[in-house]
């Protein structure tokens, strides 16, 4: 759902996320009839205009009678574009489309905007599109392994294609809901949307077997069959494959499902949405044939895949983006569609006590000699698969991985078919002894406010019952700075639990107190999507310091798990600090659908060394442009760039980047640490 607006200086649409995108427009004149873009899209319009300005993002134009692209990534052009027919896409967090006839150019002046202007007042239709996806239906099963099979084989409806492009972010939406009942009842549309794929996988009549087998089947697109006293087994018309019983079985899937997906991702090119993408180069050590592979059925491209040496360029391409791991029960069958959503690695849960000396290790820091008997969370130290970023859903509390919550999932679509309104975001002070981090936060939430749309409060000194009825009152993001003991949030009358709650209406929080994971688990519980939480005790400079990093880093598109990673990296205690719910949330878009990072050091001869990465966990498959010179090639979402730089290309990268770095073992904004290195 997008609803789109007029404003002073053009056109904004917003979605159900909350979502914006702002297009200035030169010489605007709204038409009442509409043209088809080819392209799906959740709303248009058409008028016309001599000038268009969007956000300084990915802008591909697209001849349509010849399949000729011109792209405008890390350049800033400009770009002409012959007389035809064109459909330019602009990568932002709403995606959208421009649809005209006639010459035109690309370019992005000072990087502050991608324009696309015409000699003459042109007719264009626009359109935009929400990257939000909503279930299609809902598939009924009963609650044995042949009703979790079932809809395993068809969670494959989501995808909108069969061929290599199944493997762009854009192009697979949110698989059907699953709901355990006495009968099975497949919808209509839900058969209709999945294409049919002649790939089928067995497994033993086990949920333990069937959790792990999920990932890879709903990419493939596989009937999930199980047989008794059978060795798990892949086929295809033409081929059939064996795979180890438990317990190498998930990392088998896991191991399978990246080379077939990376794999798609490279040969993709060869169709109609290519791109100029640097890893395409590893086809020619496997010895594989983009342009005959495209057009294969996916069985095919398979059996092409599964006998390549993939081996050879592997660790040259995007490690996992997610890996899951899930308690194979019942209870969580209803969860697989929300997690399969962003395809992750799904392994069995394992892990050990994790020993005092063991976190002693992990924090590097004598404040937790002093404090080891306040502990008041168990900590696990959890078996991890390959994965860059981890959630369990799973009993116990595990370190470095976000503390996944069945209801998160399901209050992340409510929030998200709810009507588009301002972002709201409550800050509240409850301990003056933080009012430097309460300061600096409202100061970067009233930063972001005019392009995010943000509405802001500020509460000092609640009450018990006020702070509940902030909770209970809906919102995007509430800031609590403050404590918190065993019976709750402390105000200035006693203390809140959050069991005492009726609901929680808050979409995500950040309890900046000390012992807080009980009380954000509770909020999830409650009715929130996912928060940042404490274990132990925390110093308030040490609370003051995280807390202002992941304001701002949250403010501008990452996700909370990514967010809250990056922002512990400030204090040596950063092990204290979780994501409870859905860690791959992302509240805010950035200036960029996916944010980047960067890491930089000062080399001996004066120049230095840059390294970039874009990344997000919902993005996985994407592909972007560093801006920086001399990149012209794209890369996939996930992979780190390397680039040497004198001062003078750094400064310039610096002012434009808007990014977080990583300098001399602190996190830096990019423009903050130009304007620190003059002074």
């Amino acid at each position: 759902m997008i609803e789109v607006d007029s404003t002073e200086t053009g056109i904004r649409a917003v979605d159900s996320a909350k979502t914006t995108m702002q297009v200035d427009v030169t010489d605007w004149t709204p038409r009442d009839k509409q043209r088809s873009l080819s392209r799906p899209v959740d709303a248009t319009l058409t008028g016309t205009a001599s000038e268009l300005r969007f956000p300084p993002v990915l802008v591909v134009a697209e001849q349509l009678d010849t399949d000729t692209q011109f792209e405008l990534g890390s350049d800033v052009g400009p770009v002409d574009l012959p007389s035809a027919q064109y459909l330019v896409r602009v990568e932002s967090g709403i995606l959208a489309y421009v649809r005209f006839d006639g010459a035109a150019r690309l370019e992005k002046p000072g990087y502050e905007q991608a324009v696309l202007s015409f000699d003459d007042i042109t007719e264009v239709t626009l359109g935009f599109r929400s990257r939000v996806e909503s279930p299609p239906e809902t598939i009924t099963v009963p609650e044995t392994t042949d009703g979790l099979a079932t809809a395993l084989s068809l969670l494959s409806a989501g995808y909108r294609t069969t061929t290599p492009d199944r493997s762009f972010p854009t192009m697979h939406g949110h698989p059907p809901l699953i709901e355990l009942g006495d009968e099975l009842d497949v919808p209509d549309a839900v058969v209709e949307q999945r294409e049919a794929v002649d790939v089928t996988l067995t497994v033993p009549p086990r949920f333990d077997y069937l959790f792990p087998a999920s990932s890879l089947a709903h990419y493939l697109g596989a009937t999930v069959r199980t047989e008794s006293n059978v060795t798990p087994t892949l086929r295809t018309p033409d081929q059939t494959w064996e795979l180890p019983p438990l317990p190498e079985f998930p990392r088998e899937c896991a191991a399978l499902l990246r080379r077939v997906f990376m794999l798609d991702c490279l040969v993709r090119n060869a169709g109609p949405h290519g791109t100029d993408l640097e890893e395409m180069r590893h086809l020619d050590t496997l010895g594989l044939n983009a342009d005959r592979l495209y057009d294969r059925s996916l069985a095919a491209r398979l059996d092409a895949y599964i006998e390549t040496p993939f081996e050879r360029v592997s660790d040259e391409l995007p490690q996992w983006h997610l890996s899951m791991y899930v308690d194979p029960t019942l209870d969580h069958v209803e969860t697989l569609p929300s997690l399969l959503r962003t395809l992750p690695n799904v392994f069995l849960p394992s892990s050990e006590p994790l020993s005092g000396s063991e976190r002693l290790t992990r924090s590097l820091d004598d404040f937790y000699r002093q404090r080891e008997a306040s502990v008041s969370v168990d900590l696990v130290d959890p078996d991890l698969g390959p994965g860059r970023v981890h959630g369990w859903l799973a009993p116990g509390v595990p370190i470095d991985v976000f503390k996944a919550v069945p209801s998160a999932y399901t209050n992340r679509l409510k929030y998200y078919q709810q009507v588009s309104e301002s972002m709201s975001v409550v800050a509240v002070l409850n301990d003056n002894d933080m009012a430097e981090e309460h300061a600096e936060a409202a100061r970067i939430y009233r930063e972001r406010a005019t392009e995010l749309d943000l509405d802001i409060t500020v509460r000092e000194h609640l009450s018990t019952d006020e702070l509940a009825e902030v909770f209970e009152t809906p919102s995007d993001l509430v800031h609590y700075i403050g404590h918190c003991e065993e019976s709750g949030l402390r105000c200035r009358d006693g203390h809140l639990s959050i069991s005492s709650l009726d609901e929680s209406h808050a979409q995500s929080f950040f309890l900046n107190a000390c012992g807080s994971f009980h009380e954000g688990v509770e909020l999830v519980k409650k009715g929130s999507v996912a928060g940042a939480v404490t274990f132990n005790k925390v110093l308030d400079s040490q609370a003051a310091r995280v807390g202002t990093v992941f304001v701002r880093l949250l403010m501008n598109g990452f996700c909370i798990e990514r967010a809250l990673r990056l922002a512990r990296r400030r204090i040596m205690t950063g092990k204290d600090y979780a994501v409870v719910g859905d860690g791959t949330h992302t509240l805010a878009q950035g200036e960029n659908y996916v944010p980047a990072e960067a890491t930089l050091s000062h080399r001996p001869d004066g120049a230095f060394d840059l390294q970039y990465e874009v990344f997000s966990p919902s993005a996985h498959g994407g592909y972007f442009q560093p801006r920086l010179p001399d990149t012209e090639q794209s890369h996939l979402i996930g992979q780190t760039t390397s680039h040497r730089l004198d001062r003078d290309t750094l400064v310039e990268f610096l002012n434009l980047a808007n990014a977080p770095v990583v300098y001399d073992g602190d996190i830096h904004w990019s423009k903050e640490l130009v304007l620190s290195s003059d002074e």
